[in-house]
This record gives structure tokens, C-alpha cells and sequence, in this order.
């Protein structure tokens, strides 16, 4: 289990608990985190699941695969180091302390 703490544009925290082996993307649906629109269901078919990893983050994260990196050339206001795609980040004890915030709007 990790905590994961989902930050709104608007600066409003949400700090929750997401079971290892799911993606931090059903963690955000599954606790009715607005921001994280997640479209496609999980499939990389879609940008709507698009946040801004916490700086700190980024090099403790696994890279970015050519799926993700495609579907980020349509997020909104991608940041070429910190964008990251949470139906592609899979929840371990490793991400507990995680802070992701979420772009202005989906699309």
C-alpha cells in the first residue's frame, strides 16, 4: 500500500491510500479524485489521466515507454520532464509518498 497524495489545479490536497498493483490512475477513480478523467479506461489510448509528478519524483519513477510518450503529445500543456500518464504508473510500496498534481484540464 502507498500513500499517494493527488493535488488539484486548484491546489486542494487529496492524500490516499492505493493498494500495490493497481495504477495511480484507479487509485484517483477509485477515491473520486476529480482532475484525473481517465477516458480510456487505463488502456494509453488517451491523455485524460495526465499529471505533473512532484519534481522530487521524477527520477524515482520508471521511465516513460513509447506508448506513453506518443499519448502525451496530446495532454494539455505537457511538461517535457515532469508529465506522466498515472494509468501507466503501477502502485508499489516504492511510490508510498508519491505527490502528483493535475494539469488545468484534461483533454
Amino acid at each position: 500500500m502507498a500513500k499517494i497524495t493527488y493535488v488539484e489545479h486548484g491546489g486542494k490536497e487529496h492524500v490516499v491510500e492505493v493498494a500495490n498493483g493497481l495504477t495511480v490512475m484507479e487509485g484517483a477513480r477509485d477515491n473520486g479524485i476529480p482532475g484525473i478523467e481517465a477516458d480510456c479506461g487505463g488502456a494509453c489510448a488517451c491523455s485524460t489521466c495526465h499529471v505533473y509528478v512532484d519534481p522530487t519524483w521524477v527520477d524515482r519513477l520508471p521511465a516513460k515507454d513509447s506508448m506513453e510518450q506518443d499519448m502525451l503529445d496530446f495532454a494539455w500543456n505537457p511538461d517535457p520532464v515532469r508529465s506522466r500518464l498515472t494509468c501507466q504508473l503501477k502502485v508499489s510500496d516504492a511510490l508510498d509518498g508519491l505527490r502528483v498534481q493535475m494539469p488545468e484540464k484534461q483533454i
